[in-house]
């Protein structure tokens, strides 16, 4: 199968999107797939040898680490070129565009993602009013696709509920082998908890950003003595949480990737996860397959995979005593750590990514399916109004 993925962010950057793209395309490649990339400028020119087309755009004012990449005629020519079997538009927002115009005007299979729950983010960033009016633009964009995907049974609930059509569940998945709690090490404990390896320690991965609510956890510091909280990630709120966490006990590590990450997982307590806007959050699942128990904000993706698998503690987000109990539960009761400890990689033990990419083969191949059956149920409306044109035409006369 040829497949077109467009996407609005890709390689350099770090996030959950990237990382769920890169370890699907692999798979699909290695099954003997074809795929052209469509991705924002920076990326790079091929990946493992599959093709990539970097479109120029300017970068939010909000988020300077991510860019506004309005549809190029350049897509056209390089989709041409591919001759695509279905196109896939990954969290389509306006580089996302391209692929739905492609689509429609080339009469080709859509299949479209829901990665980020933007509407929830317009209350982080202080503009509530936009709330409806991105819903009202995500449900237009995805409701042109042949299949929705949602990456959680919490968000399919959710978009049926917005009006989205024809949406299924594309879950996650983990290298259960590059996560593991065998990967411990005392150097990146000694790195994280600036050499006092006798403290508790509490990490979060991800990125440095409002919609993450990190904010919250600033009181743990204060209520826990023996507590350090490493962060590892970067994003546009990084100087505000600097200052914010301006605490001997508080270590902002930056990007880490490959063996030092494994080992920051794998060499921590536990994970801290206060955001209640994630669709899913793929480092609960590198977490949990660390042998991390996971402390998280109380939400319905967040029950789905911490509370449904006993991987960890849930908070009420809104209570601060709410979190300073959880916390001191785990921190305080290694017998219950440990037990969550077990649980959480017996849990990611199932959830590799072989599943999830043979479940968006068998996606593409029902939008292929759903696509022909729509045409041929149009032509046939078109015949039939032509006939009775013909017949009204000879009642004239």
């Amino acid at each position: 199968m040829k497949i077109a993925l467009l996407t609005e962010t890709f390689l350099p950057s770090t996030d959950g999107v990237v990382t769920r793209l890169c370890a699907t395309m692999d798979h699909l490649i290695d099954q003997g797939h074809q795929i052209a990339i469509v991705a924002p400028h920076g990326s790079p020119a091929f990946y493992k040898g599959m093709p990539v087309l970097p479109v120029k755009g300017a970068h939010y004012f909000f988020y300077p680490q991510q860019q506004f990449c309005p549809p190029s005629p350049k897509i056209k020519t390089f989709l041409d070129a591919f001759g695509p079997d279905v196109i896939h538009v990954v969290n389509p927002v306006v580089l996302g565009l391209g692929g739905i115009y492609y689509a429609r005007k080339e009469n080709l299979p859509l299949v479209a993602s829901f990665h980020t729950n933007l509407a929830a983010y317009a209350h982080r960033y202080r503009v509530p009013f936009l709330d409806p009016v991105a819903w009202n633009y995500l449900r237009l964009l995805h409701n042109q696709a042949n299949v929705n995907l949602a990456t959680s049974t919490a968000m399919v609930t959710e978009l049926r509920l917005r009006r989205f059509h024809n949406v299924r569940i594309w879950a996650g998945g983990v290298d259960t082998e590059h996560f593991h709690p065998r990967h411990r090490s005392e150097s990146m404990r000694s790195r994280l908890t600036k050499g006092d390896q006798t403290q508790s320690l509490l990490l979060y991965v991800g990125r440095l950003a409002p919609e993450k609510e990190l904010h919250r956890i600033r009181t743990l510091l204060d209520g826990f003595p023996s507590l350090t909280i490493a962060f590892v990630g970067d994003g546009p709120d990084r100087s505000r949480l600097e200052r914010l966490f301006a605490h001997p006990r508080a270590h902002f590590a930056g990007f880490l990737h490959g063996e030092e990450l494994s080992a920051a997982y794998a060499s921590a307590d536990g994970f801290i996860f206060p955001s209640t806007t994630e669709t899913l959050g793929l480092v609960l699942l590198e977490a949990m397959a660390s042998g991390l128990p996971i402390v998280a904000a109380d939400s319905k993706p967040s029950r789905e995979l911490v509370a449904q698998t006993g991987a960890g503690l849930l908070f009420d987000a809104a209570d601060e005593t709410s979190l300073q109990q959880t916390v001191r539960m785990l921190l305080l009761q290694p017998e219950l750590r440990a037990q969550l400890s077990l649980q959480a990689r017996a849990a990611a033990e199932n959830k590799n990514w072989s599943d999830p990419t043979q479940k968006l083969i068998n996606y593409y191949e029902l939008a292929i399916r759903a696509h022909r059956l729509h045409h041929k149920a149009a032509d046939k409306g078109f015949v039939r109004k032509r006939n009775r044109l013909r017949i009204s035409d000879r009642a004239r006369f």
